[in-house]
């Protein structure tokens, strides 16, 4: 096919059928952040939390490592020496960022806050990126798409209204913002990173995971020591390094090649409705009459994002 043959109506329904693929990744991704605050509130009961994160991400990272390094050991050719390379203080900057501060204090904040009060903070982080994006880059989302992210937060705001006690944790909301700042200027980041291409999905998500590693462990043996995890502790752990950590970071960053930034923040506020259903399930925990038209709002929010895309044809900016 020439690429005349590839453009027209016929490219337009590819793009759309491929941007509608990305975002049913990107919903499969938040699924699984979101089970994963079951186990981090469950596994904090019984070791710190930095160490927690650390011992996560340590082997979500080995895990990363040696499929990366296979990759590249196989022979295949890779396009990365045709194009410009990432800055290492940028990679640096992007891992610290997206995992040392946004994980590892995600971890600390679950550790003073209820899981739901966690959550709620999180939701601003649609801000952060708009306002990092718009600075740094000059990403600019459209006035529908603004309307969707302020429904977003008034329906967060409606969804936790009744259930947030402020008194005493100031010092986990504190945590948590700085979390959600870390993780917007990842996503930012890499979002660009993406866009011009200068590294693969894995290697680039290998690389970040690495640098923020490296933070983690170096906090955690600061603060915390050594702990021995139990068994099932043990298990919970692998299964979060490896289908929430090693698989989901992979499709989020393989995501950030389509979706702007500030579009995949809105998916990830499904995250609220998530988590609830997970309380709902695992924990008995009860949906208000507030809480159900935050959800709603937060629906709403996320449907207008899409739409708006899909009407300008599926362009990232």
């Amino acid at each position: 096919m020439s690429p005349a043959e590839g453009t027209g109506s016929t490219g337009s329904v590819i793009s759309r059928h491929s941007k509608g693929f990305s975002y049913a990744v990107a919903v499969l991704v938040t699924i699984l952040w979101s089970s994963s605050y079951v186990f981090i509130k469950l596994g904090l009961e019984e070791v710190p939390p930095l160490y927690f994160a650390a011992v996560r991400y340590t082997l979500a990272f080995a895990i990363l490592a040696t499929i990366d390094l296979s990759a590249h050991g196989s022979g295949k050719k890779s396009n990365e020496g045709h194009t410009p390379r990432a800055s290492p203080l940028v990679l640096l900057v992007a891992g610290i960022a997206g995992y040392t501060i946004a994980q590892g204090f995600q971890y600390v904040g679950l550790f003073f806050l209820p899981a739901v009060t966690t959550s709620f903070l999180l939701n601003f982080t649609p801000v952060f990126v708009l306002l990092i994006g718009y600075v740094a880059f000059s990403e600019k989302p459209s006035r529908l798409q603004v309307y969707g992210l302020v429904a977003a937060i008034v329906g967060a705001y409606l969804f936790f209204s009744d259930r947030i006690s402020w008194q005493g944790e100031w010092l986990g909301v504190v945590v948590v913002l700085a979390s959600g700042l870390g993780w917007a200027a990842y996503v930012v980041i890499v979002r660009q990173l993406q866009v011009t291409r200068v590294l693969s999905s894995l290697r680039l998500t290998t690389t970040t995971m690495g640098a923020g590693v490296a933070g983690m462990l170096v906090l955690s043996a600061a603060t915390e020591g050594f702990v021995p995890l139990a068994f099932n502790l043990v298990l919970a752990v692998v299964w979060l390094a490896t289908i929430n950590t090693a698989l989901a970071f992979f499709l989020w960053n393989w995501v950030l090649k389509t979706l702007p930034s500030y579009e995949l923040t809105m998916v990830q506020s499904l995250m609220l409705v998530e988590i609830a259903i997970f309380a709902l399930v695992f924990l008995q925990e009860t949906i208000t009459a507030s809480m159900a038209v935050g959800m709603a709002l937060v629906f709403a929010g996320v449907l207008t994002v899409q739409l708006r895309s899909r009407q300008t044809g599926g362009s990232p900016h």
